[in-house]
């Protein structure tokens, strides 16, 4: 009944921003276990299955495409697509611009290096070391704002990052706790490295959680996809697709 509901309401609020049938989501397919793209071309991952469960829940189709990083929110504003839904954070910068839904999980940020690593996370500390973060995330922001002085090597994808870590390019980098353990240290090419320092969790910087990105005039379809994540969390569904990732509830 809840989901009957649910698309129903959806079906009638959300005009201009989606069709009745088809919500187009915008999806970065390169942060895994999140978004991949596999060798076929097809996206999977955490946020494909979340994204695919809300739309089912909506009644409706998702289209999703795979959108650069850097270009996501310039593709929802140009409406190329409806949604944003790529483990994007909920900061006050990026809802100068966009809206979003309630969060549908929250993470902290780590740093990882070397396993052997002789430098402490402080001023000092990464004084003469280089720190690789993707551009244009909440991490960006974070080491901007805390450690100014420190040289950041930006880069496009997280899967760049990794790599000039594993390869000795840079001396850490700094990214969500999830996506570090589960897409480099529980693979091949993290052998050898750890986290390091604590856990990170700033609002100024990290925001509340990750939410789904619309548009601002957007607010019916806002409110359908917040109506339909209390609704899978309750249903169980949502737990059903974190179970197949993590080994713990990431919400």
């Amino acid at each position: 009944m809840k989901r009957t509901f649910v698309a129903a309401v959806a079906s009638i609020l959300i005009t201009g921003a989606a069709s009745a049938e088809t919500l187009k989501v915008c999806a970065e397919g390169a942060y895994p276990p999140f978004s991949v793209t596999t060798e076929s071309g097809a996206l999977e991952g955490f946020d494909i299955d979340i994204a695919n469960a809300l739309c089912d829940e909506l009644g409706m189709t998702c289209e999703i495409q795979a959108t650069e990083w850097d270009g996501i929110i310039p593709a929802l504003l140009e409406k190329k697509c409806d949604a944003i839904i790529a483990s994007m954070s909920i900061t006050e910068e990026r809802k100068k611009r966009i809206d979003f839904t309630t969060k549908y999980y929250n993470t902290p940020a780590k740093f990882i290096a070397a396993d052997d690593a002789d430098f402490e996370i402080s001023a000092d500390g990464l004084e003469d070391k280089i720190i690789g973060v993707q551009r244009g995330t909440i991490h960006q922001d974070f080491m901007e704002g805390e450690y100014p002085d420190v040289e950041l090597k930006l880069y496009g994808t997280q899967d760049e990052v990794y790599l000039d870590l594993a390869a000795g390019r840079v001396d850490a980098i700094m990214q969500d706790s999830i996506a570090g353990k589960e897409g480099f240290l529980d693979q091949d090419q993290g052998k050898g490295f750890a986290f390091i320092g604590g856990s990170y969790s700033v609002p100024k910087y990290h925001g509340d959680g990750a939410g789904i990105g619309v548009r601002k005039e957007d607010k019916a379809l806002k409110y359908a996809l917040s109506a339909a994540i209390e609704a899978i969390l309750k249903n169980g569904q949502y737990g059903f697709i974190n179970a197949k990732y993590f080994d713990f509830h990431i919400y």
